[in-house]
């Protein structure tokens, strides 16, 4: 197998994780971001065990486990009867696992150390404007030719041909201290609905890298158009409204005091029939976005950067013969869960009221019965298909 000269767009979970994985393969590897300093954007998230076991394969996991938070279940309630309509669990009968709660700044610290540690070149403030050929284009500049570019530039990606269609509810994050007079676990997801058009969670993360004290990622779904309206309500009504839907909710909302603490994101949904071009492949959100319902996003990155590097190994370096080996690796997981997604996220993020109430009254008690619940735990955990076909999966 021969090295290729690889360069990387995008300093992200996918870029940092393909960086990493095909310099320790004996590629040359050059990862370009546009920050001024490489670094992570958004709040909390959830790496699921199929992805712990990308970051266990490029040595990352030690830290990333350092950082994060075990969590060993997720579980929500709707805010009028208080009755259970979420209740998925990491841990069967056959196996004990959980999903590592955690800030995007302490899974970048996490890759961002494999990928020095494996000797990536890390090249900062260089903004991608196109592709010329083999040639990466910058606003300054012209690199290559590279024998495969990888885009991993994400949502804002403007190499990928991805036409994603926007989701009608985003949501606002920030990250709190951990309250020291909660009831609520610190091994679990929480969540609390009225109908589909109110939620918001609780997701205990652990710490960052450069801050003391035990962390919490709190959300609060909103119409994707509604951030100026809330910002209007002003903050102690949205505080007040929050706190009447669930009052364990107060303790960590109490912390917000500047609508700037909170960070909008919005949603969209797609994906690319062909995550490849000539000479070129597509990872992560450059290649498939979703609502993070399932807490899928930073798993199927982390998949992606597996499965692409697996296929230049059983390609031997030949470029067009590992495109075709990664699409077909990655096809039917992605298509999968992006289904899957598309399904679910209307029963808890839309203005339906049918929807919540099938959602409350017959899925949610048909969840409860074997063997769905196995089959939900499948779903979370990432691993409900074989998620790299037939290349060998994360260990």
């Amino acid at each position: 197998m021969r090295p290729l000269d690889i360069a990387v767009a995008g300093a992200g979970v996918g870029g940092l994780a393909v960086g990493a994985l095909l310099r320790r393969a004996g590629h040359d590897v050059t990862v370009f971001d546009k920050f001024a300093e490489p670094a992570p954007v958004g709040s909390g998230l959830v790496v699921q065990p199929i992805g712990l076991s990308v970051l266990k394969a490029l040595g990352a996991d030690q830290r990333a486990l350092e950082l994060g938070n075990a969590i060993t279940a997720m579980r929500g309630r709707e805010a009028d009867q208080g009755r259970r309509v979420l209740e998925v669990s990491y841990v069967t009968p056959k196996a004990s696992r959980f999903g590592l709660a955690i800030h995007r700044a302490a899974l970048f610290d996490a890759l961002y150390g494999a990928a020095q540690a494996a000797g990536v070149a890390l090249v900062s403030a260089s903004q991608v404007t196109g592709l010329d050929g083999a040639h990466l284009l910058f606003t300054d500049r012209r690199e290559g030719p590279f024998d495969l570019i990888i885009d991993a530039s994400g949502a804002g990606s403007v190499l990928s041909p991805l036409k994603a269609n926007p989701l009608g509810y985003g949501a606002l994050w920030a990250t709190v201290d951990w309250p020291s007079d909660t009831p609520l676990p610190r091994d679990e997801l929480r969540q609390m609905y009225r109908r589909a058009n109110r939620m918001m969670g609780v997701l205990p993360i652990g710490s960052l890298p450069d801050a003391t004290g035990f962390k919490a990622a709190i959300f609060w779904s909103l119409p994707a158009d509604g951030v100026a309206a809330w910002r209007k309500t002003g903050l102690q009504a949205w505080k007040d409204e929050a706190v009447s839907l669930w009052p364990e909710f107060a303790p960590f909302v109490d912390q917000i005091t500047d609508p700037d603490q909170m960070t909008a994101a919005s949603y969209t949904h797609g994906t690319l029939v062909r995550p490849y071009g000539d000479g070129i492949a597509y990872i992560g959100d450059a290649a498939h976005r979703a609502s993070p319902q399932l807490g899928q996003g930073a798993n199927m990155a982390l998949l992606d950067a597996w499965a692409l590097s697996q296929a230049i190994a059983e390609a031997r370096s030949d470029v067009p013969l590992t495109l075709l080996y990664y699409a077909r690796a990655r096809r039917w997981h992605v298509w999968s869960y992006q289904t899957m997604s598309r399904l679910f996220t209307p029963q808890y993020q839309s203005d339906s009221r049918v929807l919540p109430v099938l959602r409350d009254r017959l899925l949610f008690p048909l969840s409860q019965v074997q063997p769905v619940p196995r089959i939900l735990t499948r779903l979370v955990c990432g691993d409900m298909l074989p998620p790299t076909g037939s290349l060998p999966d994360p260990d």
